[in-house]
Protein backbone atom coordinates (compact mmCIF):
# COMPACT_ATOMS: atom_id res chain seq x y z
CA UNK A 1 0.00 0.00 0.00
CA UNK A 2 1.60 3.56 -1.31
CA UNK A 3 0.12 7.17 -0.98
CA UNK A 4 1.24 9.42 -3.83
CA UNK A 5 0.96 12.71 -4.54
CA UNK A 6 0.26 13.85 -8.30
CA UNK A 7 0.69 17.52 -9.27
CA UNK A 8 -0.84 19.32 -11.68
CA UNK A 9 -2.40 17.31 -14.36
CA UNK A 10 -4.63 20.06 -16.48
CA UNK A 11 -6.61 17.71 -18.82
CA UNK A 12 -3.47 15.22 -19.58
CA UNK A 13 -4.93 12.12 -19.03
CA UNK A 14 -2.97 9.75 -21.62
CA UNK A 15 -0.04 11.30 -19.45
CA UNK A 16 -1.88 10.72 -16.34
CA UNK A 17 -1.48 6.70 -17.02
CA UNK A 18 1.38 6.59 -18.78
CA UNK A 19 2.67 7.89 -14.55
CA UNK A 20 -0.01 5.70 -13.30
CA UNK A 21 1.24 2.69 -14.91
CA UNK A 22 4.97 3.78 -13.80
CA UNK A 23 4.21 3.26 -10.22
CA UNK A 24 2.14 0.26 -10.89
CA UNK A 25 -0.89 1.73 -9.49
CA UNK A 26 -3.43 -0.54 -7.60
CA UNK A 27 -6.43 1.05 -6.95
CA UNK A 28 -7.27 -1.80 -4.49
CA UNK A 29 -4.47 -0.93 -1.86
CA UNK A 30 -3.12 2.41 -3.07
CA UNK A 31 -4.27 5.92 -2.65
CA UNK A 32 -3.65 9.09 -4.85
CA UNK A 33 -3.78 12.94 -4.05
CA UNK A 34 -4.09 15.26 -6.64
CA UNK A 35 -2.38 18.89 -6.02
CA UNK A 36 -5.48 20.41 -7.86
CA UNK A 37 -5.87 21.63 -11.63
CA UNK A 38 -7.04 18.65 -12.76
CA UNK A 39 -8.34 20.15 -15.57
CA UNK A 40 -7.92 22.88 -18.32
CA UNK A 41 -5.46 23.97 -21.01
CA UNK A 42 -4.70 19.88 -21.70
CA UNK A 43 -6.54 18.00 -23.95
CA UNK A 44 -9.05 15.36 -22.16
CA UNK A 45 -10.08 17.70 -18.95
CA UNK A 46 -13.31 15.23 -18.83
CA UNK A 47 -11.75 12.27 -19.21
CA UNK A 48 -9.51 13.44 -15.89
CA UNK A 49 -12.60 14.22 -14.01
CA UNK A 50 -14.18 11.30 -14.66
CA UNK A 51 -11.58 8.71 -13.94
CA UNK A 52 -10.18 10.96 -10.57
CA UNK A 53 -14.21 10.69 -9.30
CA UNK A 54 -14.49 7.24 -10.21
CA UNK A 55 -11.56 6.62 -8.06
CA UNK A 56 -14.32 7.36 -4.93
CA UNK A 57 -11.77 7.17 -1.75
CA UNK A 58 -8.86 5.87 -3.41
CA UNK A 59 -8.16 9.65 -4.45
CA UNK A 60 -8.09 13.17 -2.72
CA UNK A 61 -7.99 16.08 -4.38
CA UNK A 62 -7.57 19.93 -3.61
CA UNK A 63 -9.16 22.59 -5.47
CA UNK A 64 -6.92 24.70 -7.80
CA UNK A 65 -7.38 27.67 -9.74
CA UNK A 66 -8.08 25.76 -13.02
CA UNK A 67 -11.00 23.89 -11.17
CA UNK A 68 -12.20 27.36 -9.52
CA UNK A 69 -12.77 29.16 -13.23
CA UNK A 70 -14.19 25.91 -14.73
CA UNK A 71 -17.12 25.84 -11.60
CA UNK A 72 -16.92 29.95 -12.57
CA UNK A 73 -17.46 29.48 -16.08
CA UNK A 74 -19.82 26.92 -15.88
CA UNK A 75 -22.00 29.59 -13.99
CA UNK A 76 -21.49 32.34 -16.24
CA UNK A 77 -19.30 34.29 -13.98
CA UNK A 78 -16.16 33.80 -15.93
CA UNK A 79 -15.75 33.91 -19.93
CA UNK A 80 -13.59 30.69 -21.75
CA UNK A 81 -10.64 32.06 -23.52
CA UNK A 82 -8.66 30.69 -26.02
CA UNK A 83 -6.45 28.63 -24.31
CA UNK A 84 -9.08 27.05 -22.14
CA UNK A 85 -10.27 23.31 -23.02
CA UNK A 86 -13.18 23.25 -20.59
CA UNK A 87 -16.36 22.87 -23.61
CA UNK A 88 -16.06 19.11 -24.09
CA UNK A 89 -16.46 18.80 -20.32
CA UNK A 90 -19.02 21.34 -20.10
CA UNK A 91 -21.51 19.82 -22.76
CA UNK A 92 -21.12 16.34 -21.50
CA UNK A 93 -24.15 14.79 -20.15
CA UNK A 94 -23.03 14.19 -16.83
CA UNK A 95 -21.46 17.41 -16.42
CA UNK A 96 -24.01 18.48 -13.77
CA UNK A 97 -22.53 15.71 -11.43
CA UNK A 98 -19.25 16.54 -12.18
CA UNK A 99 -19.11 20.08 -10.88
CA UNK A 100 -21.08 19.34 -8.12
CA UNK A 101 -18.32 16.60 -7.09
CA UNK A 102 -15.54 19.24 -7.93
CA UNK A 103 -17.22 21.82 -5.59
CA UNK A 104 -17.05 19.63 -2.76
CA UNK A 105 -13.25 18.95 -3.04
CA UNK A 106 -11.40 20.87 -0.04
CA UNK A 107 -8.94 23.46 -0.51
CA UNK A 108 -6.21 21.80 2.16
CA UNK A 109 -5.39 18.78 3.33
CA UNK A 110 -3.16 17.15 6.45
CA UNK A 111 -2.71 13.53 7.04
CA UNK A 112 -1.29 13.37 10.91
CA UNK A 113 -0.18 9.62 10.14
CA UNK A 114 1.82 10.46 7.05
CA UNK A 115 2.50 14.03 8.65
CA UNK A 116 1.80 15.68 5.12
CA UNK A 117 -0.19 18.82 4.29
CA UNK A 118 -1.45 18.98 0.81
CA UNK A 119 -2.20 22.93 -0.79
CA UNK A 120 -2.77 23.99 -4.47
CA UNK A 121 -0.47 26.53 -4.23
CA UNK A 122 0.94 28.25 -0.86
CA UNK A 123 0.35 28.85 2.52
CA UNK A 124 1.10 33.10 4.17
CA UNK A 125 4.02 32.75 6.67
CA UNK A 126 1.31 33.92 9.41
CA UNK A 127 -0.83 30.34 9.64
CA UNK A 128 -0.36 27.59 11.42
CA UNK A 129 -1.06 24.44 10.54
CA UNK A 130 -4.65 24.68 11.88
CA UNK A 131 -5.09 28.36 10.86
CA UNK A 132 -4.91 26.87 7.40
CA UNK A 133 -7.41 24.01 8.36
CA UNK A 134 -9.79 26.24 10.02
CA UNK A 135 -9.64 28.24 6.60
CA UNK A 136 -9.76 25.74 4.78
CA UNK A 137 -13.47 24.84 5.71
CA UNK A 138 -14.84 28.45 6.26
CA UNK A 139 -14.28 28.04 2.56
CA UNK A 140 -15.40 24.91 1.71
CA UNK A 141 -18.53 25.30 3.70
CA UNK A 142 -19.40 28.44 1.94
CA UNK A 143 -18.47 26.76 -1.49
CA UNK A 144 -20.53 23.87 -0.55
CA UNK A 145 -23.41 25.95 0.22
CA UNK A 146 -26.08 28.49 -1.18
CA UNK A 147 -23.13 31.33 -1.28
CA UNK A 148 -21.27 29.29 -3.75
CA UNK A 149 -21.45 31.49 -6.21
CA UNK A 150 -21.10 34.95 -4.07
CA UNK A 151 -17.30 32.86 -3.15
CA UNK A 152 -16.49 32.26 -6.76
CA UNK A 153 -17.14 36.07 -7.90
CA UNK A 154 -13.99 36.19 -5.23
CA UNK A 155 -11.83 34.92 -7.63
CA UNK A 156 -11.89 38.45 -9.83
CA UNK A 157 -10.98 41.12 -6.81
CA UNK A 158 -7.34 41.67 -7.98
CA UNK A 159 -6.51 43.92 -5.12
CA UNK A 160 -6.74 40.79 -2.56
CA UNK A 161 -3.04 41.37 -1.93
CA UNK A 162 -3.59 44.15 0.44
CA UNK A 163 -6.52 42.25 2.28
CA UNK A 164 -4.57 41.01 5.13
CA UNK A 165 -5.93 42.88 7.43
CA UNK A 166 -9.68 43.34 5.83
CA UNK A 167 -12.59 43.42 8.90
CA UNK A 168 -15.54 42.55 6.07
CA UNK A 169 -16.13 38.70 6.00
CA UNK A 170 -15.98 38.22 2.36
CA UNK A 171 -12.79 39.98 1.59
CA UNK A 172 -11.26 38.19 3.98
CA UNK A 173 -12.52 34.93 2.23
CA UNK A 174 -10.91 36.15 -0.69
CA UNK A 175 -7.34 36.79 0.51
CA UNK A 176 -7.78 32.89 1.57
CA UNK A 177 -9.15 31.59 -1.44
CA UNK A 178 -6.30 32.98 -3.34
CA UNK A 179 -3.78 32.12 -1.29
CA UNK A 180 -4.66 28.43 -1.50
CA UNK A 181 -5.02 28.50 -5.57
CA UNK A 182 -2.65 31.29 -6.40
CA UNK A 183 0.21 32.03 -4.28
CA UNK A 184 3.85 32.17 -5.26
CA UNK A 185 5.10 34.96 -3.57
CA UNK A 186 4.11 37.31 -0.55
CA UNK A 187 6.06 39.26 1.71
CA UNK A 188 6.83 38.98 5.42
CA UNK A 189 3.71 40.61 6.08
CA UNK A 190 1.54 37.69 3.83
CA UNK A 191 1.04 40.14 1.40
CA UNK A 192 0.40 38.82 -1.93
CA UNK A 193 2.00 39.54 -5.56
CA UNK A 194 -0.25 37.48 -7.69
CA UNK A 195 1.36 39.23 -10.93
CA UNK A 196 4.54 37.39 -10.66
CA UNK A 197 4.35 34.19 -12.41
CA UNK A 198 7.92 33.00 -12.98
CA UNK A 199 10.81 31.33 -11.38
CA UNK A 200 12.52 32.88 -8.01
CA UNK A 201 14.14 36.11 -9.06
CA UNK A 202 11.92 37.40 -10.95
CA UNK A 203 9.45 38.74 -8.64
CA UNK A 204 9.42 42.33 -7.88
CA UNK A 205 11.04 43.51 -3.97
CA UNK A 206 9.98 42.27 -1.30
CA UNK A 207 8.44 39.62 -2.19
CA UNK A 208 10.16 36.34 -1.92
CA UNK A 209 8.69 32.85 -2.43
CA UNK A 210 6.45 31.93 -0.14
CA UNK A 211 8.07 28.76 1.10
CA UNK A 212 11.39 30.85 1.78
CA UNK A 213 10.02 33.39 3.51
CA UNK A 214 12.02 33.76 7.70
CA UNK A 215 9.69 32.57 10.39
CA UNK A 216 7.19 30.68 8.77
CA UNK A 217 5.12 29.23 10.86
CA UNK A 218 4.45 25.93 8.69
CA UNK A 219 8.47 25.79 8.95
CA UNK A 220 8.59 22.54 10.58
CA UNK A 221 5.71 20.66 8.35
CA UNK A 222 5.81 18.72 5.61
CA UNK A 223 4.05 20.41 2.22
CA UNK A 224 3.04 19.11 -0.60
CA UNK A 225 2.35 21.91 -3.90
CA UNK A 226 1.33 22.40 -7.28
CA UNK A 227 0.50 25.62 -9.50
CA UNK A 228 4.22 26.59 -10.03
CA UNK A 229 5.20 24.95 -13.43
CA UNK A 230 7.83 27.40 -13.70
CA UNK A 231 9.30 27.18 -10.13
CA UNK A 232 12.30 24.70 -11.28
CA UNK A 233 14.02 22.41 -9.08
CA UNK A 234 12.81 23.27 -5.17
CA UNK A 235 15.29 22.55 -2.40
CA UNK A 236 13.29 24.29 0.22
CA UNK A 237 13.43 22.05 3.53
CA UNK A 238 10.04 20.14 3.63
CA UNK A 239 8.19 20.98 0.82
CA UNK A 240 7.94 19.36 -2.40
CA UNK A 241 6.84 21.03 -5.87
CA UNK A 242 4.70 18.81 -7.67
CA UNK A 243 3.98 21.09 -10.59
CA UNK A 244 6.52 19.75 -13.21
CA UNK A 245 4.46 21.72 -16.44
CA UNK A 246 3.34 18.49 -17.62
CA UNK A 247 0.38 20.81 -19.87
CA UNK A 248 3.72 22.50 -21.55
CA UNK A 249 6.04 19.69 -22.41
CA UNK A 250 7.26 19.07 -19.47
CA UNK A 251 6.33 16.25 -17.02
CA UNK A 252 3.86 14.77 -14.64
CA UNK A 253 5.53 13.98 -11.21
CA UNK A 254 4.18 11.55 -8.67
CA UNK A 255 6.15 11.88 -5.11
CA UNK A 256 5.28 8.54 -3.13
CA UNK A 257 4.57 9.99 0.69
CA UNK A 258 5.93 7.09 2.75
CA UNK A 259 9.50 7.45 0.53
CA UNK A 260 9.90 10.05 -0.56
CA UNK A 261 10.77 8.78 -3.98
CA UNK A 262 9.94 10.67 -6.79
CA UNK A 263 8.30 9.30 -10.25
CA UNK A 264 7.97 11.51 -13.46
CA UNK A 265 7.07 10.63 -16.98
CA UNK A 266 7.69 12.76 -19.74
CA UNK A 267 4.30 14.46 -21.30
CA UNK A 268 2.65 12.61 -24.22
CA UNK A 269 0.51 16.14 -24.71
CA UNK A 270 2.30 19.31 -25.89
CA UNK A 271 0.64 22.37 -25.81
CA UNK A 272 2.15 25.65 -26.94
CA UNK A 273 2.60 28.15 -23.40
CA UNK A 274 0.19 30.82 -23.78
Amino acid sequence: MATYAIGDVQGCFETLCALLDTIAFDRTRDRLWFAGDLVNRGPRSLEVLRFVKALGDRALTVLGNHDLKLLAVAHGLKTVNPQDTLTELLEAPDREGLLTWLRHRPFFHFDPALGVAMVHAGLPPQWTLEMAQNHAADLETALQGPAYLHLLKQMSHHAVGDWTQANDEWAQRAYRLHCFTHLRFCDAQGRLELKAKGPPGTQPEPYQPWFDLPRRRTANHTIVFGHWASLGPCTAPGVYALDTGCVWGGSLTALCLETRTQFSVASREVHPRA
